[in-house]
C-alpha cells in the first residue's frame, strides 16, 4: 500500500522466515545494501551472538542497554553488517 512504512513477507509461524523491508533515510556508500535482522527462536539473544561469533562474526555495537535498544548489530567476516534481535518472544516493533 502506497505510504506504508514497512513490507512484510512471510508468514507469522514459528520457523517460518519472514522478510521486513524498511525504508530508511541515512544512504550508505559501501557494501550492506541490504540488512538482515535475525530473530533468535529456540535460544536465547545471547545464546544466537555466542553461536554467531563461534561462526566468524564480530559485534559492531552492543544495543541491548540503549534506548531504544533490544538488539546487537554485528558483521560477518566480510564486513555486512546485520542486527541479532531480542528474541521471539519479544513484540514486534515494527
Amino acid at each position: 500500500m502506497p505510504g506504508n512504512p514497512f513490507w512484510l513477507v512471510g508468514e507469522r509461524e514459528v520457523g517460518c522466515v519472514r522478510l521486513v523491508f524498511v525504508k530508511v533515510a541515512e544512504t550508505k556508500q559501501t557494501k550492506n545494501q541490504l540488512h538482515l535482522d535475525v530473530l533468535p527462536e529456540g535460544g536465547s539473544q545471547a545464546q544466537e551472538v555466542a553461536r554467531l561469533e563461534a561462526l566468524g562474526a564480530t559485534i559492531v555495537e552492543d544495543r541491548r542497554s540503549v534506548e531504544p535498544g533490544g538488539w546487537v548489530v554485528m558483521a560477518d567476516p566480510e564486513g555486512n553488517e546485520f542486527c541479532v534481535e531480542g528474541g521471539a518472544s519479544r513484540p514486534d516493533r515494527r
